[in-house]
């Protein structure tokens, strides 16, 4: 797909409100940009659903699980596991938790896009100095390519 017809797509997708139709169509992208950029424009108030899908789509980049955790609040989790593990918003602990999860397995297929989830040395420091078995993965810039996101 060209880069309009791309975009032109990506957008149909986000302002569809069928979310079984956004569903079978995120099952079917194989291509990681693609879902990459989803998931950066992706509405996080909509639920957890759809971020799911891409999630467990095999074309899911490492910097795309590194993003949605991130943009899913996951600093939240690192800072406190008490916090989630009471908090009353279940579907967002069970996210979180299978995110963290696979990040830390490194369960993709590719790591060719980088994301960076921009914590600052001293947020970085404080994490560590909480819990020194931090994985680096969960709060450094991923491997891959740096790409620009497009707005949609």
């Amino acid at each position: 797909m060209k880069v309009n017809s791309e975009n032109t797509y990506l957008a149909r997708l986000l302002y569809s409100t069928d979310k079984d139709y956004i569903i079978s169509q995120l099952k079917n992208i194989d291509n990681p940009l693609l879902l990459h950029y989803f998931a950066a424009n992706y509405n996080w108030n909509s639920g957890f659903d759809v971020p799911t899908v891409i999630l467990e789509n095999e074309a899911c980049d490492l910097g795309t699980g590194l993003l949605m955790f991130h943009y899913a609040d996951g600093y939240r989790l690192l800072e406190s596991s008490d916090e989630i593990s009471s908090s009353s918003l279940e579907e967002w602990k069970v996210f979180l938790r299978k995110i963290y999860n696979k990040l830390l397995s490194l369960d993709f297929k590719s790591q060719d896009i980088s994301f960076d989830p921009e914590l600052t040395k001293i947020q970085k420091y404080k994490l560590k100095k909480n819990n020194p078995d931090l994985p680096d993965v969960l709060i450094s810039k991923s491997p891959g390519k740096e790409i620009n996101i497009p707005k949609i």
